[in-house]
């Protein structure tokens, strides 16, 4: 089986060697840059399509220069590197900072310090979550909305509407299961990457900025108190 390769993005050189030496050691193959601007050369400037290969990317915040915030926005905004995973590595571990790394379309958040086991466990994790899934082939259609599994794109009467990952998992979920109230906890199992600790706040926060998004259908995702939210056949007066 061919092994995973693994970009780690992050200034501190002793830690990119210890992530290295673990990830090699996991069966991965690992690779560390030093910047943004870096890595930006390696998978996006390069005339080769070398991004390709890239599987996942340990990606820091807080780098002189460039951030790791900038850099995924980059990343995320073009089509051939759009769809590589990311976790980042980060000391900024307020609820914004989380949420502001989920919104650039991130897999997950480890907060520093870390321990190696977590950061294998996570990688293992966000690996499995991007293999092509069979139950998420095709598209599923309400009216004028649809969600298109195998583009990762969804369209709202016609127009297509821009949504993180976060925000088109759940409304996958939603649509999936369509009529059935959803606990907050199911959503968060279903839409945010195994052991990332995010709070109820976090799925209303988002369930509110994925309603802005697609404008009428918004009145379908009911919210049942107590228990959580529902993709209604009927919309809500």
């Amino acid at each position: 089986m061919e092994k995973k390769r693994i970009l780690i993005i992050d200034d501190e050189r002793d830690l990119c060697e210890i992530l290295l030496f673990n990830l090699n050691a996991a069966g991965y193959e690992a690779d560390a840059v030093y910047s943004a601007e870096e890595a930006l050369e390696k998978i996006v400037n390069r005339k080769s399509s070398n991004c390709k290969c890239i599987d996942l990317l340990l990606l820091d915040v807080m780098m002189p220069g460039m951030s790791g915030f900038e850099l995924a926005e980059r990343l995320k905004s073009e089509p051939k590197t759009s769809a590589i995973p990311i976790i980042f590595l980060t000391a900024k571990d307020t609820e914004d900072d989380t949420l502001q790394g989920f919104d650039l379309g991130a897999d997950d958040y480890i907060t520093k310090p870390f321990s190696v086991r977590e950061v294998l466990a996570r990688v293992k994790a966000v690996l499995h979550r991007s293999l092509p899934q069979n139950h998420l082939e095709g598209s599923l259609r309400f009216e004028g909305l649809v969600v298109d599994f195998a583009r990762k794109a969804v369209v709202a009467d016609g127009e297509p509407v821009e949504l993180t990952k976060t925000e088109f998992e759940l409304l996958s979920l939603l649509l999936t299961h369509r009529g059935k109230v959803l606990s907050r906890q199911q959503l968060l199992d279903g839409a945010w990457p195994q052991g990332v600790v995010v709070t109820d706040r976090t799925v209303d926060v988002n369930i509110a900025r994925l309603r802005k998004k697609i404008g009428q259908y918004s009145a379908y995702i009911v919210a049942r108190q107590g228990f959580g939210y529902c993709f209604e056949e009927t919309a809500s007066p």
